[in-house]
Formats: structure tokens, C-alpha cells, sequence
């Protein structure tokens, strides 16, 4: 990016600064408790890198706007925006933009509002919704410092100060795939995780490790970057063929992973489910179109954003629609042929 078109961002001033986000915001907006001398240096600094605040964002947002924000975290570390064979986040988006319009407000989708080329006005929304917050989230951090109220789907996994989250229970779903494997005849079960520092992936890790102390397996835990797709699930399989203590099932968060995983180890010779069974986490294209299909687990988007825009639009100071259809965010088991015998 040239310098003419970069854009400094509020975190660039507050690490030059050596401070939070928080209190540059307060700094630049004479809020909040900043010492004078503390107050100076950041406006120097910010004078400097030539930082501007979100001005206009910051005036639409004294008014109501009837607009709220989303941003898919997961979608800003895969290769695309229109991850191939999966349909989640598109699922999601959907039933949150209808939900939105059901509770009076339009839905306006966007990628990490931290960046330097997101406009300024990406900021004017009278609340967000953020999709499994990465640890130390930044978008939590502007938002923060902006003062924008915000709803997570799953929960920031190093914040403990704040409540405004919807999740669903991994420990329960991660706990029913396990039983699931065991009780299919599966003994020795590894899990495969993807990279981002989300609570999906960390409660997972977390309830398998405390899965296997109870029967006395030893973890099995394999990791590729959720950028890697079914060339990631292939990597696993090799890695499990040159296990000498291989397992002989698999639960894989994604589901391109673990449709990547299949097709190798059929390749070898090993067979689903007759040698090995396997889960996907994230039910996606690949799941049900593989051979044989996948048991997976739908995570039931559309259930999750009508409970979030609800919780975001009461959070907001109004009233949510009932909606008979919401709960059931902790999703649905749809078993098939990969895992039963």
C-alpha cells in the first residue's frame, strides 16, 4: 500500500504511544481519567502519524442509524471470502440480514474495520455483531475505545470482563462426538484443530484432553490452518499413516479437513468406516457429497444469528421479536455412514 493511501489506525497510534486503544480514544475525545502529560503525548503523536478519528462514523452514530454491523471473523484468515463447499458463514449472513429487517434495522457486512483501508464510515453502525472473536480480538478493542456496543458469537477466550455474548455450548457438542466414536467401537481417537486462537478450537482442545484422562487415552491432537482445506486434510491423513500407534478414529473441526482426511486414507486402503471412523465438526459440501458421506455437525447458523440480532437489538434498549424458531445454538447431530458400523 502507498503512503498517500494508507490510512493510520487508532492501534498504530496506541502501540507508538506504548498505551491502550482505550485510552487514546479517551485521549483524543477528552474522556475518561488521562493525565495531562499522558493526554499531550498521544495528541503529539497522533498529530505526527497523521491519525484522524472516525469522524464522520463518530457524527452519524449520535443519531440512530437503524444499521447493524456484521463482521465473520473466520472469513478474514481463510484464502476467500467464499470459502469453496462452505455454506456457514453464507448461512448466517442470510438469516441475520432477515432477522435485522424483522427487528426494524438493515445489516451491513464487513471484514476486519481494524485495517487501514477500511472506510471510516464502516464504523457508523448503532451496534455489531462479531462471528468467533480471535484471543485479544482488535475489533473488540476498537469498538471499545469507539464505544459501540457489540454482541460476540463466542466469546473472546482472554476477556473475562465483558457479558455481551451468545455461544454454543462446545463442550456438550465436543463431549456428544467422542461418546459417539466410542460408542461405534472406536479406540483411540484423535481430534484435528485448526489454527485460530477462537473458543471453538481452544473449548475442543480443552474437552477432548479431559475426554481422554477419563479413559486413560493418550491425546492425539493434530493442527493445520483452516486456510488449508481438503490439501490440509490430506496432510492429516499422512500424519496419522505414519502414527505406529494409529488411531483409528477421527473428529475434525472442519469439514473440508476432514473430507481432505477420507479421501487420503482411502487412497492408502484404509476404509471409512470400516477401518476408520470419522466427524467433521462444520457440516459443508464436502461432508455430504463425500463417499462415503460424513457424519457432521450442523451448527445451524440461522438459529444462532436470529439469537444474536435479538440479543444485540435488546442490548440496543429494544424489544426482540419472539421468534418460536430461536435456541438450539448448540446444533445438530447428523450422523452418517462415515461413523456407524
Amino acid at each position: 500500500m502507498s503512503p498517500r493511501n494508507a490510512r493510520t489506525t487508532i492501534r498504530d497510534v496506541a502501540r507508538e504511544a506504548g498505551v491502550s486503544v482505550t485510552t487514546v480514544s479517551h485521549a483524543l475525545n477528552g474522556k475518561g481519567m488521562v493525565a495531562d502529560a499522558t493526554r499531550d503525548r498521544i495528541a503529539d503523536i497522533a498529530r505526527r502519524m497523521h491519525y484522524r478519528p472516525h469522524a464522520v462514523a463518530s457524527g452519524l452514530r449520535n443519531n440512530r442509524l437503524g444499521v447493524l454491523a456484521l463482521v465473520l471473523r473466520p472469513l478474514d484468515t481463510l484464502e476467500s471470502f467464499l470459502p469453496d463447499g462452505v455454506d456457514y458463514f453464507v448461512r448466517f449472513a442470510g438469516a441475520a440480514s432477515l432477522s435485522a429487517l424483522e427487528h426494524g434495522y438493515g445489516l451491513m457486512l464487513l471484514s476486519d474495520p481494524t485495517l487501514p483501508e477500511t472506510p471510516s464510515v464502516s464504523l457508523a453502525a448503532d451496534g455489531f455483531i462479531i462471528t468467533e472473536p480471535v484471543e485479544n480480538d482488535p475489533v473488540i478493542d476498537l469498538l471499545l475505545a469507539e464505544e459501540i456496543p457489540f454482541l460476540t458469537v463466542g466469546k473472546d477466550p482472554a476477556r473475562d470482563s465483558y457479558g455481551s455474548f451468545i455461544e454454543p455450548n462446545t463442550a456438550l457438542i465436543t463431549a456428544e462426538v467422542l461418546d459417539h466414536l466410542a460408542d461405534n467401537g472406536a479406540q483411540r481417537v484423535a481430534i484435528a484443530i485448526g489454527t485460530d486462537r477462537n473458543q471453538w478450537n481452544l473449548a475442543t482442545e480443552d474437552t477432548y484432553r479431559e475426554w481422554c484422562a477419563e479413559r486413560g487415552q493418550e491425546p492425539v491432537i493434530l493442527v493445520q490452518q483452516e486456510t488449508s482445506g481438503l490439501a490440509g486434510g490430506k496432510v492429516l491423513a499422512e500424519q496419522i499413516l505414519a502414527m505406529e500407534d494409529r488411531p483409528d478414529a477421527a473428529y475434525c473441526l472442519t469439514g473440508r479437513h476432514a473430507a481432505g482426511l477420507q479421501a487420503r486414507l482411502a487412497e492408502a486402503g484404509i476404509s471409512t468406516p470400516g477401518d476408520f471412523l470419522l466427524v467433521a465438526g462444520s457440516d459443508s459440501e464436502q461432508t455430504r457429497n463425500s463417499n462415503p458421506p460424513i457424519t457432521a455437525m450442523d451448527l445451524m447458523p440461522e438459529a444462532t444469528a436470529r439469537a444474536a440480532i435479538a440479543a444485540l437489538v435488546e442490548q440496543l434498549g429494544g424489544t426482540p421479536k419472539r421468534d418460536d424458531h430461536d435456541g438450539g445454538i448448540d446444533g445438530r447431530f447428523i450422523i452418517r455412514e462415515s461413523s456407524t458400523r
